[in-house]
């Protein structure tokens, strides 16, 4: 059984399912998925989630501000408010935070302010923080380092080997989505060959990134076989192994203390 580490649910076309979210998690528990992680973009998505994983026991979310977030969203986001909210049990996680200078690099020094915070949140309650990264490789590498952070995930990965070997060299896993199936990702491929298999994750970051062969449509959470599919080839394993390994390995995430 698969899981999705990393899917907005409540940013999902449920259009198809004439809004009924229950019906689209159906959908994706009929195509093998089992468990589901729901990331937060703003502070306040929490009211929601917790509402969605109240419902769902293979649900849990995570709290915490995307770095595109309004800085005035990211001053909301205190280590102890932080710590407050990702207390409760469905909580897995803090984030997605990090660091994001292609859509703005007016707000710099907001954005790493808020990634620190949410990572002292990640070690007061031992647990991990979900890291996006866009143009923006080298600062982030050197908060998590600076900042002595050793549990969490880069999603969405499509950096180079250098960036992928100094998070895991911090103990992070790394999380690929539909992007490694693309046809022209042969380098993001060629990289995740050389991440552990203990330390790959697989994710939708659906509505977003659908994998081959749904590239360009709306994306859900019963796609990411698909992912795990494109890593199997990567890996010479086969689709069950590779569901197999990136379950444990999250669940030894969650686990880890």
């Amino acid at each position: 059984m698969f899981v999705d580490t990393h899917c907005h649910l409540t940013l999902l076309d449920l259009s198809p399912y004439q809004g009924d979210l229950d019906a689209a998690l159906a959908e994706a528990r009929a195509a093998g998925v089992s468990k589901f992680m729901s990331i937060s973009v703003d502070l306040d998505d929490h009211i929601l989630l917790e509402q969605i994983a109240a419902r769902h026991d293979d649900v849990g979310y995570t709290v915490g501000v995307h770095p595109c977030e309004d800085p005035q969203v990211m001053a909301r986001a205190t280590t102890e408010y932080l710590i407050e909210l990702a207390s409760k049990d469905k909580v897995w996680a803090l984030g997605e935070t990090g660091l994001d200078y292609f859509h703005s690099t007016d707000f710099i020094a907001e954005q790493k302010a808020c990634f620190a915070r949410h990572i002292h949140a990640s070690q007061a309650l031992n647990k991990p923080v979900v890291v996006h990264t866009r143009s923006a490789k080298h600062d982030t590498v050197d908060i998590i380092r600076a900042e002595q952070s050793t549990h969490g995930i880069l999603h969405c990965f499509t950096e180079d080997w250098d960036t992928a070997k100094a998070v895991l060299d911090c103990g992070y896993y790394v999380s690929f989505s539909g992007i490694v199936s693309f046809k022209n990702a042969q380098d993001l491929r060629d990289v995740a060959k050389q991440v552990p298999l203990d330390r790959v994750l697989i994710e939708t970051d659906s509505p977003y990134l659908a994998p081959m062969p749904y590239r360009g449509k709306t994306n859900e959470p019963k796609y990411v076989p698909f992912v795990a599919k494109a890593l199997s080839d990567v890996y010479g394993k086969s689709l069950e192994e590779m569901a197999e390994i990136t379950m444990q390995n999250f669940n030894n995430l969650l686990a880890q203390k």
